[in-house]
């Protein structure tokens, strides 16, 4: 799959050029009132200031006289070493004034030559390496948008791309500014530090608890968000810690490159010294039923200026929208740090299927409404919304469309983390199978293609040696398209190439994680720092109920298997699917 083909920086380009264009209007308006003032200072108040200083001069010059007892030809000079009257003059203005008007008693000074000629002195100096002299303000304008567009570029890192932006300016051969860019971006690439991929660190977060008094309010899943999530207070500053200490979102394919042959090979990540890259997922951004009410997100929509929000139902009923979970959250500090994503590329979001994804109950089943594979939950749901038909279905499919499509072209890409939540081993290579042909079918289908598998339960298709190829997961998942393969791992770097695909662990960020191993965490922030007051006082210990539950496991399952416990006829995170 490769690199991916969004410009993660359009939208924005396109917002700062309407901003510059409003500045570039406002800035005229204050240039035309500068220059009528200047005007107004050379005619009316230089002229009298130069006749009152000529005036104390000559007045100064008549008291140095008397004081010096000057001869008749002014051939003597004073203590100070001046020569005659004039000469006297010349020097005062010299020193107190700062300008070169010569008065003298016996010749003409030509003052307005003299300060025509200084002030075309001073607009050539500051013309020195500008484009003043050479191009008209329209023109002007439409260089300062380039080099906006190519600052941009050049603060998230992608110097080619910046130095490709403004070398495609009309105006570049004429531009000292735009040369000097193209220079400057040269140099500092130049100067950059070389990341290998085994030398980049993969975090995940589950969906960001917003309000911790709903979530730890000690319902059924109290417990689980304890464990497996984190409060938007703590995300907000490990994400600020991380940042100051010179961390850099990138992309698993800015690490790596799919060839045409389906061969997989190593790219490296150039950044100055000082920053160090991390990649960044997040799981299960599908708002499951059993989070209403808990203090989450419903889902994730469109504002009104076309960005990517989270809505949030309040108390009252009212929804409100703004960031209230990771995905806007993240946007919006880049907004004002692009130099926290590398060539713009932020965080990988996982997604299952059976509940539908972002929010929006696009799976089939809300469709088909298929007794056999309705959990408890979708059947709440379809009685709670009786006119939930085709249409509805197919606008809930239309919105989420909406909300990928954005997503990806602002710097975010997808994965599956399989349809139903499952442990493939666990599941057997033809449930695998199914799993896949349902992933591809309900979400693939929304969000496009993508070549990054990202298994749930922490599970893997293999042990820790090279997935080989006799391995019948793998020959089928690579068959299927998927190139990155994903588990997690507790350790600070775990990257793995066999030729064919890249393998990469990842550090569960979660309560459980910061309470009982702070230690692991400790290069990227401090667990004490960051530590939500709100939450319980300990975390439980993981359940051995979940079979080989660690703290890999996922919160959907883990809340869901505690759910089935209260209810009999509950299945698991994938329903009752097979």
């Amino acid at each position: 799959m490769g690199d991916q083909d969004y410009n993660p920086q359009e939208r924005r380009t396109k917002r700062r050029k309407n901003e510059l264009l409003m500045k570039c209007a406002i800035s005229l308006l204050v240039l035309a009132l500068v220059v009528m003032g200047a005007l107004l200072v050379k005619e009316v108040v230089i002229p009298e200031v130069v006749k009152l200083s000529s005036a104390g001069d000559q007045q100064q010059g008549s008291v140095n006289t008397a004081e010096t007892g000057s001869l008749a030809d002014g051939s003597e000079t004073d203590d100070s070493g001046t020569g005659s009257d004039g000469d006297t003059a010349v020097t005062t203005l010299n020193e107190t004034g700062g300008t070169d008007v010569v008065s003298t008693a016996g010749e003409e000074t030509g003052t307005d030559e003299v300060l025509e000629t200084d002030a075309g002195s001073a607009v050539q100096s500051e013309a020195s390496g500008t484009d003043d002299d050479i191009f008209t303000t329209a023109e002007e304008a439409e260089i300062d948008a380039v080099l906006m567009e190519a600052e941009n570029l050049a603060a998230m890192y992608d110097y080619d791309s910046a130095i490709a932006c403004v070398q495609a300016s009309e105006y570049y051969e004429l531009s000292e500014t735009l040369q000097q860019a193209a220079s400057s971006y040269e140099k500092t690439k130049a100067n950059c530090v070389s990341w290998a991929p085994e030398e980049v660190t993969h975090i995940f977060f589950h969906t960001i608890i917003w309000d911790a008094s709903k979530a730890f309010d000690g319902d059924l899943y109290a417990e689980g968000y304890n464990q497996y999530m984190v409060t938007m207070d703590e995300f907000s500053a490990i994400m600020e810690t991380m940042y100051e200490e010179g961390y850099v979102m990138v992309s698993m394919h800015d690490m790596c490159e799919v060839n045409d042959d389906g061969t997989v090979t190593r790219k490296e990540i150039l950044l100055p010294e000082g920053k160090t890259p991390f990649v960044l997922s997040q799981d299960d951004v599908c708002y499951y039923h059993y989070m209403d009410g808990d203090g989450f997100a419903s889902r994730l929509v469109l504002d009104e200026n076309g960005d990517v929000k989270a809505e949030y139902i309040e108390d009252d009923g009212t929804v409100s929208v703004g960031d209230y979970d990771l995905i806007p959250w993240i946007d919006t500090f880049v907004d004002l740090h692009p130099d926290f994503a590398y060539h713009g590329h932020k965080g990988t979001i996982a997604l299952t299927g059976y509940e539908g994804i972002l929010g929006y109950r696009t799976d089939e089943v809300y469709l088909t409404r298929d007794e056999d594979r309705l959990t408890s939950w979708q059947r709440e749901f379809l009685e709670e919304n009786p006119d939930f038909d085709e249409a509805a279905w197919q606008a809930e499919v239309d919105a989420a469309t909406a909300v990928a499509d954005t997503l990806k072209a602002d710097g975010w890409e997808f994965a599956s983390h399989t349809w139903g939540h499952i442990d493939p081993l666990a599941k057997g290579l033809e449930g695998t199978m199914t799993d896949t042909e349902r992933w591809k079918s309900n979400v693939e289908t929304i969000v496009g293609e993508t070549d990054i598998i990202i298994f749930a339960f922490g599970a893997d298709i293999s042990d820790w040696t090279e997935y080989s190829e006799d391995n019948e997961y793998y020959i089928y998942l690579k068959e299927q398209g998927y190139n990155i393969f994903c588990c997690v791992d507790s350790t600070q770097y775990w990257v793995q190439f066999n030729g064919t695909s890249m393998r990469m662990g990842r550090r569960n960020i979660d309560g459980y994680r910061m309470y009982y191993n702070a230690d692991l965490l400790s290069d990227l922030f401090d667990v004490s720092a960051v530590w939500d007051a709100l939450r319980p006082d300990t975390v439980a210990e993981l359940s051995d109920a979940a079979g080989t539950m660690s703290s890999e496991y996922t919160a959907s399952d883990s809340l869901e298997e505690s759910s089935t416990e209260a209810t009999a006829d509950e299945g698991s995170a994938a329903g009752e699917d097979s």
